[in-house]
């Protein structure tokens, strides 16, 4: 039966529309230098096209933009240059969320441009500032529809200046820092701006406002003069030096000092194919996981920070679905949140041609005496093939072998993944199969899964399936509610499950001035095992209200059964515990987020009802102020109240505040306080970074956990010099 969901998904007839006209700017090259300033001074722009016309995106889609926006393209040898004037006559201060790279592009004021290089409505990149100046820079992957990843940083210069009724930004963004495709005339562009003070984003096109404002659907056309210049064999090496200083109290351990010294080295193949290479890479920049409250048996997800996995990480990380991924590169380099020395790694990814893109990546880890855990080799191979307009096929091999020869152990998955984008944007969709080979493998060892969606602005259909055999085993990667109880064994067993999870939502947008729109909505996410008997099923009808102020209140009712396969332990109290079995409970939910625009903003929420055996209050608040442009001060509780049948009564409590504050452009500082009961553990973690020269830095990071009585149990001290050096 699921085989049969695969099939006639592959075999669903690819529906596409018309899409609308696209605009087109042509971009002229220069002779003469364009100094980065904020200020339009030289001959070259009074030449320039002009690119006008901005279109509502939000709060409507069928208006001209209110906020005027004027935009020019230059290019010489080196760089593309962009100049963007944008009008403001409305006297109140820009809305700024912080000075710091990288800031929250939908909660701030802000101007981006938006690259399509090999115009194929697949991968791109986005490059903005806000009215103070802070840069923010990421990828476009999947066509847009999920939004920018700027977990990537690359090179790019950029100056803002203010006026009375405007703000001006200009950038010179090197063609070193992006991926093109050489000789192709005509990319696809766009100019998209977040006016907070109006509640209005605009765009150069017009986009639907269902979609997000980076989709690459909805580009228009840059028409270069001349042919972009080729990059030539650019190398980037990028050397680090630092420090560790730590000791784990509950151990007993001294006091260990680990400096470390390692790089990363940036290689151009060409223009549109990079090679990237660590040795002994370091990751202690990274922010430290926040902790979060699990009320279920299984793992929560924690995403990928560290720069060596992200750019092209696409082709690695789309590979399946959410809770079925054959690759995660969180299991390299890390166990359960412990670093694991990496020796060396190498990636290759790119574009190959118009139609074909590739991604392959090899890194070595070493021994680490303290898990018991052997050199491991981990390699992932990706190729992706564009087919019709603006889909694609992918095959994908993951392996992991250690590197002793007297284990024979491995573990490999091959996939084959199918991507359906419509060019209209309305259909979405996935499909895969994968097999997974282990020693010693029984039947059953594969996973098949199709998602389509149907969107627009008034309607958003999903349907997804999943179905994963008993004996499907991605090591490199990680499968939810594979995991059962047996009783005959008394203990947790890998078992054959298919998943159900459809869902429809209509919008009713009334003519009004509070409200955009209203949302109904049913949600359905049911598991059977493999004799198609229920393990569990979640029913969720919600009603929701967009305002025009962009707050937003949801309520909704949810419908559970849960077939407990083993005891969930909610705390150290045994008092507490789930017993396995079948249940059935409802519970209520209702919440509220307030006009992000405003300095002092609050999210709030309030569940109520059955849970499990006992009855369940919980709530939760999370109160943001902004003293822009240089802090942030955000406070968060998470309470949950149980009652159960003998009387007994227990609470868990997450409780912590963080402050992100940045004192230029260069210099930030962030620290975060949490206390955990469910975990028993308080965590202090301190991060101050300077950016002393474009994309090189120096961190100092600082962490302590305690248990509830302040007894300290571990604490670590790390120093971090990071050198860009492009040659």
């Amino acid at each position: 039966m699921p085989k049969i969901f695969t099939i006639f998904f592959c075999f669903f007839l690819y529906v596409a529309s018309a899409q609308v006209v696209s605009k087109s700017i042509h971009i002229k090259k220069i002779s003469t230098p364009i100094k980065i300033d904020g200020i339009d001074d030289e001959e070259a722009w009074v030449q320039a096209e002009f690119a006008s016309g901005f279109r509502e995106v939000t709060p409507y889609d069928t208006a001209v933009a209110k906020t005027l926006t004027e935009v020019r393209l230059l290019f010489d040898e080196n760089n593309i240059y962009v100049f963007a004037t944008c009008y403001d006559n409305i006297k109140k201060d820009y809305v700024i969320q912080s000075l710091k790279r990288d800031f929250s592009y939908p909660a701030s004021d802000a101007f981006a441009i938006v690259f399509d290089p090999f115009n194929d409505k697949t991968n791109g990149f986005n490059f903005g500032v806000n009215p103070m100046g802070a840069q923010r820079e990421g990828l476009v992957a999947n066509g847009g529809n999920f939004g920018v990843s700027t977990d990537w940083d690359n090179l790019w210069f950029s100056e803002v200046k203010q006026y009375a009724d405007r703000w001006t930004c200009e950038f010179a963004i090197p063609f070193k820092s992006i991926r093109f495709k050489e000789g192709l005339k005509t990319w696809g562009v766009n100019f998209v701006r977040n006016d907070m003070k109006r509640f209005e984003s605009t765009s150069w096109t017009s986009i639907p406002r269902s979609y997000n404002i980076s989709v690459l659907n909805f580009c228009g056309n840059l028409i270069w003069d001349e042919e972009p210049p080729k990059t030539g064999h650019t190398i980037s090496i990028i050397p680090y030096l630092s420090s560790n200083i730590n000791n784990d109290y509950q151990k007993s351990q001294k006091v260990n000092i680990a400096p470390s010294v390692g790089m990363d080295i940036k290689y151009a193949v060409s223009s549109s194919l990079n090679l990237d290479i660590t040795l002994h890479p370091d990751f202690s920049q990274v922010e430290v996981d926040r902790q979060q409250v699990n009320l279920t048996s299984y793992s929560l997800f924690y995403p990928e920070r560290r720069q060596f996995f992200i750019e092209n990480s696409d082709l690695f990380s789309s590979i399946g679905f959410t809770q079925i991924r054959p690759f995660f590169s969180r299991r390299i380099g890390l166990i359960n949140g412990a670093p694991i020395p990496i020796l060396a790694g190498a990636r290759l990814s790119g574009k190959l041609n118009e139609n074909w893109r590739i991604g392959i990546m090899n890194v070595v880890t070493a021994k680490d005496e303290a898990n018991h855990i052997a050199p491991q080799n981990y390699s992932v191979a990706a190729l992706q093939r564009q087919i019709f307009k603006t889909s694609s096929i992918q095959f994908t091999l993951v392996n992991r072998d250690i590197l002793q020869s007297s284990l024979n152990s491995y573990n490999r998955v091959a996939c084959f993944d199918y991507f359906l984008l419509s060019p209209n944007n309305k259909w979405r969709g996935k499909a895969f199969y994968h097999q997974s080979f282990t020693p010693k493998q029984g039947q059953g060892a594969s996973a098949n899964a199709t998602f389509l969606q149907y969107s627009t602005p008034t309607w958003d259909i999903n349907w997804n399936h999943e179905y994963v055999s008993k004996n499907y085993t991605p090591e490199v990667g990680y499968v939810s509610h594979q995991a059962q109880y047996d009783p005959v064994s008394n203990s947790l067993i890998k078992k054959t499950f298919l998943r159900l999870e459809p869902s429809i939502t209509y919008r009713y947008y009334p003519k009004s001035k509070r409200i955009n729109n209203h949302a109904y909505t049913v949600y359905s996410d049911y598991y059977a095992n493999g004799d198609y008997k229920t393990m569990s099923y979640f029913i969720n009808p919600s009603y929701s209200i967009l305002f025009q102020n962009s707050a937003i209140f949801y309520t909704g009712v949810n419908v559970n059964y849960m077939n407990q396969f083993a005891t969930l332990k909610l705390s150290n109290d045994t008092i507490d515990n789930i017993l396995p079995g079948n249940y059935s409970f409802n519970n209520y939910s209702i919440s509220f987020t307030s006009n992000k625009r405003k300095k002092v903003n609050y999210a709030s929420l309030y569940n109520f009802g059955k849970y499990f055996t006992s009855l369940r209050s919980s709530a939760s608040i999370d109160v943001n102020y902004r003293y822009q442009p240089w802090g942030i001060f955000n406070i968060n509780y998470n309470v949950n109240y149980f009652n159960w049948p003998s009387g007994h009564a227990s609470a868990l409590h997450l409780f912590g505040v963080k402050a992100e504050l940045s004192f230029t452009q260069k210099i930030y500082f962030t620290t975060f306080l949490q206390y955990n009961t469910q975990a028993e553990n308080i965590n202090l973690n301190l991060r101050f970074q300077w950016r002393f020269k474009p994309m090189s830095d120096f961190f100092v990071v600082y962490t302590d956990n305690y248990d509830p009585y302040l007894k300290i149990k571990n604490r670590a001290l790390v120093a971090k010099l990071v050198w860009w050096i492009t040659l």
